[in-house]
């Protein structure tokens, strides 16, 4: 069946402000949409660090993760085992910690802010590690500093994942790019996809620049400012919900 062309209307630049007020304050889902495109940016930052630093690791993406254990269970150099399952470990812990809010907290708004309030905690540990061992990222400073990481994303990845906002998950693009080209949508959601998409790699650049510059503890302070901004967005939130 063939495909009609898109209504010159969806061009226009009345849908184009509705799409973007859509994505900075959803009907449905409020503030969540531009506050969960920040912590986006968080996870490249985040995944840059451990990969760049932390010796060849990723703390937001499992499935990545998983593959490099099976690398270094093979052999391949310049794979850590022990700082793969260290994030593994730490990514389930805090999964596990988000599963505790989830059935603690049934009002949506208050969940995100209590997770994002205990992600800048759990950030500002793994920065305080790294400060105190003078930005050293080998041995057991780099197995804490992973399992910290890991775990303030698979918090936060948790708590995502219970908003249910369409789209935006925070840690992984796999079908985010799959809709994106598979799926004809509507132009919001078009639009939440290549943000996404384009706030993760912006986070991984800018992780990426100020690991080989400036050292892994600017990375990581910049994810803390910025969760931090996020957590304060959605305390504003849940504040106003009341």
């Amino acid at each position: 069946m063939a495909i009609s062309p898109a209504h010159p209307a969806d061009l226009s630049p009345r849908r184009s402000g509705r799409v973007l007020r859509e994505l900075i304050h959803h009907p449905e889902h409020g503030p969540l949409p531009a506050l969960l495109l920040g912590l986006t940016v968080v996870t490249g930052l985040v995944d840059a660090v451990s990969v760049l630093s932390l010796g060849r690791v990723f703390v937001a993406n499992m499935t990545g993760n998983v593959v490099f254990i099976g690398f270094a269970l093979a052999g391949a150099p310049g794979f850590s085992l022990s700082a793969s399952l260290s994030a593994l470990v730490g990514f389930l812990l805090g999964a596990l910690l988000a599963g505790r809010l989830i059935r603690a907290i049934a009002d949506l708004r208050r969940l995100f802010a209590t997770g994002t309030a205990l992600e800048v905690a759990l950030l500002a540990l793994a920065l305080i590690d790294l400060i105190a061992h003078h930005d050293g990222t080998g041995g057991v400073t780099a197995l804490l500093v992973a399992g910290v990481l890991a775990a303030a994303l698979g918090l936060q990845n948790g708590v995502v994942r219970r908003l249910g906002v369409p789209d935006l998950t925070t840690t992984v693009l796999t079908m985010t790019l799959t809709g994106l080209a598979a799926d004809r949508r509507s132009g919001t959601a078009t639009a939440r996809r290549l943000l996404a998409l384009l706030t993760m790699l912006a986070g991984a650049a800018g992780g990426a620049l100020l690991v080989l510059n400036s050292g892994p503890q600017w990375a990581v302070l910049s994810a803390l400012v910025l969760t931090g901004a996020v957590a304060g967005g959605a305390q504003l939130a849940a504040a106003r919900q009341r």
